[in-house]
């Protein structure tokens, strides 16, 4: 099976550069999926969980916000954060959840609605892949 290197970055460190089968990823419009030989593509990240495929094996990474582009068997994810399930404080993810429900439950009518709902969301995929990356 033909592979692609991944490699993602974020602004303070190299989290990632590898050879993989496949490559999905959240999009801000969707979810997409990426094999080699995949036409040239560019795509602004949203919040979850992107999973690659290495030697049968999916292994997953949180991002956050960033780009993604596909060209020539190569995918570079530009995220603003990136975090392998290792590295992921689970503690310090539920207590982040815990703060943003609060202030939802505050702010319902600030603009700060926006921003807390953003950062439970973080929270949730993070601690979700914690807990998906322990089964597998």
């Amino acid at each position: 099976m033909a592979q692609l290197l991944l490699q993602i970055v974020t602004p303070d460190k190299l989290v990632l550069s590898q050879d993989v089968d496949y490559v999905g990823a959240p999009g801000l419009l969707g979810e997409f999926g990426v094999m080699a030989n995949h036409i040239p593509f560019l795509s602004a990240l949203g919040i979850g969980s992107l999973m690659y495929k290495a030697g049968g094996k999916a292994n997953y990474v949180f991002v956050s916000g960033g780009f993604a582009e596909v060209s020539g068997n190569k995918v570079t994810i530009l995220a603003e954060v990136a975090e392998r399930p290792e590295d992921i404080d689970v503690e310090r993810a539920r207590k982040a959840q815990e703060r943003a429900k609060q202030r939802l439950e505050r702010e319902r009518d600030k603009i700060d609605f926006a921003r807390a709902q953003a950062a439970m969301q973080r929270a949730f995929c993070r601690m979700k892949l914690c807990q998906s990356g322990a089964s597998h």
